[in-house]
């Protein structure tokens, strides 16, 4: 029997290809095994049925302290230390459970949908920015970050001044190259501005969801680790995801018409951009007992990486799954997740995609890439897929 030495996760992306998953990640078995940062052999996952079902099986755990890093982080391997009271997605059930039903509530699609008249008005006074501006400007700062900015410090409650700090440090967490004193310099100049706020809502609440979270029963430990993990994550997937998405359609101007034939066209749109880019393109589970997988024994402590970027272009799942085609039924991709740690805020990143991007191409239809695409610089190394800038023009009004 030939042995078959595991390797480490495929990071490097096709050259000229910057949607597409690493071409060595497609070449790999739906379960294999694979070598981790630390030394630790375990497994990757890259068929879609194989990481629904992982995601959705509660013998994986979540839990950061008994996980291995799929790559090293600024040349740190681990071991992680555990997650702090409230940052729900490194626990399992009961503590998960928990806190996500008292966030759950918070974001019904209701209640998401109940702020698309605000994020309308945050998009249209960003559209503005740009016309103000004229042709010929990066579009990252100027719209795709600073209206899922606006957005998320609203619903927290954050002024919106401090939105430019924090994707800063939102950024800089996600940072594949940072060193680990970077990592942590960051992730402590989110909590400390965290706590001071959380603290102000304490004394003078107001109507937001840090406010609102301040009259349970939950620590000022824990409003810390849920409101900086709430603002991070909305920051970061979001702002990459509009840009990333715009990039995508600018590349293929024959799929762009659809984003202007209104809403019901517009929401199929978002889902098989959510899918053919697939951004947070990584997640990792712990194998808590021997579990039988596709006909292997996944051994008890055994980490598992599910490849969703994989996944989602699995053509067992999806056919032709390297074309973007925003017309087909894209219904179970892997985007936000799948089972109980399924993203909390799906429902307000659709939303906001769906307003931004519709709202970006009718108000400027002659939208254009104002480099050649392969001179766009593209996030090559962090947890959530990217462009550092998107060079646009159009024509004047």
């Amino acid at each position: 029997m030939t042995t078959v030495t595991p390797e480490p996760l495929p990071t490097e992306r096709p050259r000229g290809c910057p949607f597409d998953p690493p071409s060595e990640l497609r070449d790999r078995p739906r379960l294999g095994r694979m070598a981790y940062a630390d030394g630790h052999t375990g497994w990757l996952v890259t068929g879609h049925a194989l990481a629904r079902s992982v995601m959705a099986d509660r013998r994986f755990s979540s839990r950061r302290e008994i996980m291995r890093l799929p790559v090293a982080r600024g040349g740190f391997t681990g071991p992680l230390p555990p997650a702090p009271p409230g940052m729900f997605i490194g626990l399992d059930a009961p503590e998960h459970t928990r806190y996500r039903r008292l966030l759950t509530g918070r974001f019904t699609v209701r209640r998401m949908n109940a702020l698309t008249e605000r994020v309308e008005e945050i998009t249209a006074e960003r559209l503005d920015a740009m016309a103000a501006l004229g042709p010929g400007l990066d579009l990252v700062p100027v719209f795709a970050q600073a209206v899922p900015a606006l957005v998320i410090c609203e619903l927290l409650g954050v002024p919106a001044d401090e939105r430019e700090r924090f994707q800063r440090l939102a950024e800089a967490a996600n940072d594949l190259d940072a060193d680990q004193e970077a990592l942590e310099a960051a992730m402590g100049g989110l909590g400390g501005y965290i706590a001071d706020l959380v603290e102000e809502k304490r004394r003078s609440p107001t109507d937001d969801l840090l406010s609102d979270l301040t009259a349970s029963d939950l620590t000022s430990e824990e409003l810390v680790a849920v409101g900086s993990l709430l603002l991070g994550a909305g920051l970061d997937t979001t702002a990459n995801m509009i840009g990333l998405g715009v990039f995508a359609l600018l590349t293929h101007p024959d799929q762009v018409p659809v984003m202007r034939e209104g809403p019901e066209a517009v929401e199929g749109a978002v889902e098989e951009l959510l899918r053919y880019l697939t951004i947070a393109h990584t997640t990792v589970r712990v194998a808590l007992e021997d579990v039988e997988l596709d006909g292997r024994v996944i051994r008890a402590g055994e980490t598992v990486t599910i490849a969703a970027q994989a996944a989602d272009r699995d053509p067992e799942k999806f056919a032709d799954p390297d074309t973007l085609d925003l017309r087909r039924n894209t219904a179970g991709h892997l985007a936000f997740g799948h089972g109980p740690h399924q993203c909390l805020g799906q429902q307000l990143a659709r939303v906001e995609l769906r307003v931004a991007l519709a709202g970006l191409f009718g108000r400027f239809p002659t939208l254009r890439l104002a480099v050649p695409a392969d001179e766009v610089r593209v996030r090559e190394h962090a947890d959530v897929h990217g462009v550092h800038g998107l060079p646009v023009t159009w024509d004047g009004e």
